[in-house]
């Protein structure tokens, strides 16, 4: 009886199981965290974002410009207003959730950039790279034979390379000897001069907001104007900008010269021709008073502030007599320009007349005359005959309300509107010269003369230099990182019948094979003609007749289908 012993087949290993993944953990996380916000793509996002939040602040009226208008759409709203408020709606420039965008914007585009420039700048410190050994790979080659000895070739590439401003390196190889050149470093030096003046243009305009203000007054001819927030019809202060804070530069509007096309033949009849203002300014308490003038694009500077000339009108001289006579009114009144013939809108407040408190309402026609509607209008912008038409309010003019008004406004939600006796508006035509009566015994009022005013704005801006020197270095680095190509190029001289690959011709007594590869780093249709150039251009150098012409597309073509790794070689042979 034979026993046989079973053989058992030997157990496998239990197969490896990869271990449980570990957490990122709050390094990690943190890692993951700032390679996202440095990545080119967020901080496109972030410039998309920090536009759409923008858009806001031309919807709704802002503090910082105008707390009027402000106030005027919390009176017109009331259950809308307070939320759009708690959203910050109305101080959206400098609200948390639009200071996060820009914040987090600047952040993104320097840590996106710097590691660039690190890396841009060590390659720059770099030689081109070695010539690889099958020059014929390549998108473009070129090969010739030339009496010349290699020492000759390469010494005559050199001076063609250096003349159209390559970078080179001479290496040795089984084949001969040859060049490494380069070029269009400024290709990436421009895009990455772009990014950083971008973030040069968002310090500068923080700079800007932080320490700028911007403010319009109007001032009437012969009237003073000191630089300090009580004169200012408009007062837009920077973050960190107090009304103490303002240079105490003041001057005197001497006298207004504008001039209007009057040819009715020209075609533009009525248009302005000239505006000038002539000034005399003090920039500082104690100093000598001097004479400037200003011109629209021809600011005064004055203590690191520019006044820019921004409008001219009318300002009629009005005087307002209570009944007793006695004047409770008595000065220049700006009428706002509504059209191109200056047909002018302006008011009169009188809050302490005895008969109580009166509004005057007026329409000012500098050229008088009547409209297609039979209504008056004004024909021409100068003065030739100037009507003032005026209706009369009384009431409660809302000045002790506590709520900002506009002087150039008048409301007359509290007020009635002095009628007829058949409910027809009471309008008084006033020339100048001429006096009208109140109705109701109010008073009288009289247009003693017609002056004129000029708008100025008054800016500070500290960082305008800056935000134009880096705008024009965005627009170089963007034309450049457009518009240069990125090259290299290779030339090789070997003895014929050296070893030198590539389809070498039979060998010949004291013969050199040149060969020509380029290589472009990017879309370059210049490629191929830039290759025939270098190669005859060596040719002109050594006296040798000019190589055959080529069909380097067919060529390219060619070989970028039988070798498609060999697009971009690097080091060494491909």
């Amino acid at each position: 009886m034979t026993t046989t012993q079973e053989r058992r087949a030997p157990v496998p290993d239990p197969p490896e199981v990869d271990p449980a993944p570990v957490g990122l953990g709050l390094l990690g996380w943190v890692r993951w965290t700032w390679r996202q916000l440095t990545s080119m793509r967020t901080a496109l996002l972030l410039l998309m974002l920090l536009a759409v939040l923008a858009v806001p602040g031309s919807l709704f009226p802002q503090r910082s410009i105008d707390q009027v208008r402000v106030a005027t759409y919390f009176e017109q709203h009331p259950d809308l207003a307070p939320w759009l408020d708690r959203l910050s709606l109305f101080d959206v420039y400098s609200s948390p959730w639009f200071s996060a965008v820009y914040l987090l914007l600047f952040i993104s585009l320097v840590g996106c950039v710097l590691p660039r420039t690190r890396v841009h700048l060590a390659n720059l410190r770099q030689a081109p790279p070695r010539t690889p050994a099958r020059l014929s790979r390549l998108p473009e080659h070129r090969s010739v034979e030339v009496a010349a000895s290699p020492e000759r070739v390469l010494d005559a590439a050199r001076a063609v390379m250096r003349e159209r401003r390559y970078r080179t390196a001479e290496h040795a190889g089984p084949g001969g000897p040859s060049l490494a050149a380069q070029r269009g470093e400024l290709r990436e030096t421009g895009n990455l001069l772009f990014h950083l003046s971008l973030v040069g243009v968002l310090v500068a305009v923080a700079v800007g907001g932080l320490w700028g203000y911007r403010a319009q007054v109007i001032v009437p001819v012969g009237a003073p104007y000191v630089n300090n927030t009580t004169n200012l019809d408009t007062w837009d202060p920077g973050a960190l900008v107090t009304g103490d804070s303002l240079p105490p530069f003041s001057f005197v509007l001497d006298a207004l010269h504008v001039s209007f096309d009057d040819d009715e033949t020209s075609g533009q009849y009525g248009a302005p021709r000239s505006f000038s203002a002539d000034t005399t300014l003090t920039e500082a308490p104690g100093d000598a008073p001097v004479e400037r003038t200003i011109r629209v694009n021809e600011p005064l500077r004055a203590a690191g502030a520019s006044v820019y000339l921004a409008g001219n009108g009318y300002a009629p001289v009005l005087t307002v007599r209570d009944g007793d006579g006695n004047p409770v009114f008595s000065q220049p009144t700006p009428f706002l320009v509504q059209d191109s013939n200056y047909t002018s809108t302006g008011v009169i407040k009188i809050p302490d007349s005895p008969t109580g408190q009166v509004g005057l309402q007026g329409i000012f026609l500098p050229t008088a005359a009547l409209g297609a509607d039979g209504m008056p209008a004004s024909s021409f912008p100068d003065a030739r005959d100037p009507v003032l038409y005026l209706t009369v309010w009384t009431g409660d003019l809302g000045l002790d309300d506590g709520v900002p008004q506009n002087v150039y406004e008048l409301d007359t939600s509290e007020m009635t509107l002095i009628t007829t006796g058949d409910g027809i508006p009471v309008r008084l035509r006033l020339e100048p010269g001429q006096s009208a009566e109140l109705p109701d015994g109010l008073g009288s009022v009289t247009f003693d003369s017609l002056d004129r005013y000029a708008g100025f704005t008054v800016r500070h801006d500290p960082a305008r230099g800056a935000a134009l020197v880096f705008s024009l270095l965005a627009i170089a680095g963007l034309t450049a990182s457009l518009f240069v190509p990125r090259r290299r190029l290779w030339l090789r001289a070997g003895a014929v019948g050296s070893g030198a690959v590539g389809g070498s011709p039979p060998p010949g007594a004291g013969r050199t094979l040149v060969e020509v590869g380029a290589l472009a780093r990017s879309e370059d249709h210049g490629l191929a003609g830039e290759a025939d150039a270098v190669l005859a251009a060596v040719l002109a150098r050594l006296d040798e007749p000019p190589a055959p012409q080529q069909h380097p597309q067919q060529h390219t073509e060619q070989h970028t289908e039988q070798h498609p790794r060999q697009q971009r070689p690097e080091e060494g042979a491909p």
